[in-house]
């Protein structure tokens, strides 16, 4: 009536039968041990729930973080794939700047060539204005020497023009001094060509003179000291040109192709002109 009698444990080694019963101390030892186990397994039971529960949370935060991790994996290879496009613009854009560099290097040497040809320029062009002022006085003096004959005022004149020309050309075109230099040579020789005229024709005369003299003719006397008589008479004007004197200026009797009075007076006004020119 108060229930089932308690069980008595048969232990191992006492046979199949049952034995006597446990000592009271014996069964409040092993209640007591029994109670300090069940206790013991509750505890662990607390932890072990304990333990899953962080075991839970560590599964989720590892999978968090192995979510971070691919996260900021993918972020760092992007901006890894960033830092590498920014590396090539900037490779790029630096091998830009050292072939403009250089370029600009290449158009400072052309610079400086062309500075320093521009120099050799204005020396050949300084060169070639004072030969062609040289040129410009030499015909100063012919034009003065020469101012009697007009076949030469008119060869002046276009020698005049020619000058004017190159020195309007050596103004304008920096590069044509070749040129220009070659039509100052030409002028050169015209200015010689003309100085040996007017010394075969001075010849001519002095030597037409020599003969008046030494064939007593007086009307040469007069005319000579009065020479702004007779230069309006002078015979020379048609019968000699600039470039090709006239055949018959050379031969023997060629005294006899002019009159006696007028023949040599121009000469000598010519002569003294020349020679007060030349002072």
């Amino acid at each position: 009536e108060f229930g089932e009698p308690p069980r008595h444990h048969v232990f191992a080694g006492h046979g199949g039968g049952a034995g006597p019963p446990p000592a009271p101390h014996v069964v409040a030892a092993l209640e007591e041990r029994l109670g300090a186990e069940i206790e013991e397994a509750h505890v662990l039971l607390g932890q072990n729930q304990r333990l899953a529960a962080t075991h839970v949370a560590l599964v989720q935060e590892v999978s968090a973080v192995r979510h971070e991790l691919g996260r900021t994996a993918r972020g760092l290879a992007a901006a890894q794939e960033e830092g590498e496009l920014r590396l090539r613009e900037v490779y790029e854009r630096s091998m830009k700047m050292e072939a403009e560099l250089r370029a600009v290097e290449e158009m400072r040497a052309e610079l400086a060539q062309v500075r320093l040809d521009i120099q050799k320029l204005g020396a050949a062009r300084q060169e070639l204005m004072g030969q062609v002022q040289g040129f410009t006085q030499d015909l100063a003096r012919s034009a003065v020497d020469l101012q009697q004959v007009a076949a030469l005022k008119a060869e002046i004149q276009e020698i005049r023009h020619e000058t004017q020309h190159l020195r309007s050309g050596i103004e304008v075109e920096k590069k044509g001094y070749a040129e220009s230099y070659e039509q100052g040579q030409e002028m050169q020789k015209k200015l010689i060509s003309v100085a040996s005229e007017v010394e075969k024709l001075r010849a001519e005369a002095e030597k037409r003179s020599r003969a008046a003299v030494s064939g007593g003719n007086q009307v040469y006397v007069g005319g000579y000291g009065n020479p702004k008589a007779a230069y309006a008479a002078n015979p020379y004007n048609a019968g000699y040109n600039i470039n090709q004197p006239h055949p018959q200026a050379n031969t023997a009797d060629s005294g006899s192709q002019f009159g006696p009075g007028s023949t040599h007076a121009p000469w000598g006004a010519y002569d003294m002109q020349r020679a007060t020119g030349r002072r």
